[in-house]
């Protein structure tokens, strides 16, 4: 059961799909054009159940099989980035400021085209919820559609959905049951101290010796208060402080984040990093105000929807390509949210030696679209099978 036939023959559709998508790629929920053009195509497959304005832009089409039966979800990011594309293609980003440089247009397209194939076939008992969503980077899109009710509006049992997935083999299939991605949580320290003259350090509370000693200090929660086991990144990503070479500030303020699995690790780092912050900061005479904010939960695979998955990529892309014991990753994805509401799985499709994602230069490859498709018609073909 390799890449269907009826898919890979409309490759050029996807390719024109999604490099159209790339050139006018939107941001968090104001996904109005993208939403758009889903809806066009939709209705142009003969789909006549389509919900739009779910979380502001969201769309939901239902497809309805040859006989009555249960209702897979499958699901597709829409939003695109605030960076310039220096991808230097034909197609690269006509808005200023935006790019696809995730690869939501390849997962919108990946969607699409396996909608069309559904929408033609309909060789399934039950019904198809595509899930078309704004807001995956940084918005908390799929938050908001769980929020709103898909999962009970539309009788949504178990829920899919795949990531490209830059520098692994192109067409290969990874994933694994449990923690396949951390939780994202940021924090904000601002430090107040004592301003003065830079010659005269004595008569002030410097937040800058301060800052420097949080940042070493914080590392010491990853080395010292958890165990090497489990996994936590705390990264400090931003220093700010001073306005001239001879004037100590009175204020700095340092910025990062914390990516971990498990809850009580994430209970642990924030717990420690106020601990720390506040009192590096009395050391040095100056005071610190934590702010920290929960984001995206853990990703985590439901057990039995993986082991099918994985069975169901084996078929399409053949045994050798899947791997479904991959080790957990630290980047976060909003299909947590999904995952909490139902029981599903999240895979990575290689898209061979490119630029990573988030980087300027990076490019979904328009080749493994039908691979893409393909698995998520597979998926419902197998998981809705039509009594014979």
């Amino acid at each position: 059961m390799p890449v269907i036939n009826s898919i890979a023959a409309e490759a050029d559709t996807l390719t024109a799909w999604r490099q159209h998508l790339h050139q006018n790629p939107e941001l968090l929920f104001d996904c109005v054009k993208t939403s758009a053009f889903v809806v066009e195509q939709l209705k142009g497959f003969g789909i006549s159940e389509i919900h739009t304005g779910i979380a502001k832009t969201g769309v939901v089409a239902i497809i309805d099989g040859r006989a009555p039966g249960r209702t897979i979800g499958l699901r597709a990011d829409m939003d695109a980035l605030p960076m310039e594309d220096l991808s230097g293609t034909e197609h690269a980003s006509k808005v200023p400021g935006m790019a696809h440089t995730c690869g939501h247009d390849g997962h919108t397209t990946m969607l699409l085209g396996a909608a069309k194939y559904l929408a033609e076939t309909r060789n399934f008992a039950g019904r198809v919820a595509l899930l078309f969503q704004p807001a995956e980077e940084g918005g908390g899109g799929g938050k908001v559609m769980v929020e709103e009710g898909i999962m009970d509006r539309f009788d949504i049992e178990e829920v899919y959905g795949i990531h490209n997935s830059p520098g692994d083999p192109e067409g290969h299939i990874h994933t694994a049951p449990g923690p396949l991605m951390a939780s994202a949580d940021e924090f904000r320290i601002d430090i107040a101290g004592v301003g003065g003259h830079g010659a005269e350090p004595q008569e002030s509370a410097d937040p800058i010796p301060a800052a420097s000693a949080m940042v070493q200090a914080l590392q010491s929660i990853v080395s010292r208060n958890v165990s090497a086991i489990d996994k936590l990144v705390v990264s400090v990503t931003q220093i700010h402080a001073g306005t001239a070479h001879n004037i100590i500030p009175g204020t700095a303020f340092l910025a990062g984040t914390v990516r971990s699995f498990r809850p009580e690790i994430r209970d642990l780092a924030e717990k420690r990093l106020r601990e720390i912050a506040e009192l590096q900061a009395q050391v040095y005479g100056c005071t610190a105000t934590v702010t920290y904010e929960r984001g995206y939960p853990p990703t985590v695979n439901h057990l039995e929807q993986t082991r099918f998955a994985a069975q169901v990529a084996r078929e399409v892309v053949g045994p050798e390509n899947v791997r479904d014991d991959i080790d957990p990753i630290m980047p976060a994805e909003d299909f947590s949210y999904m995952l909490e509401a139902r029981p599903g799985a999240y895979l990575f499709l290689g898209q061979g030696d490119t630029p990573n994602c988030h980087h300027p230069q990076y490019d979904f490859n328009d080749a493994i679209a039908p691979i893409g498709a393909s698995f998520f018609a597979r998926l419902v073909e197998t998981a809705l099978p039509l009594k014979s």
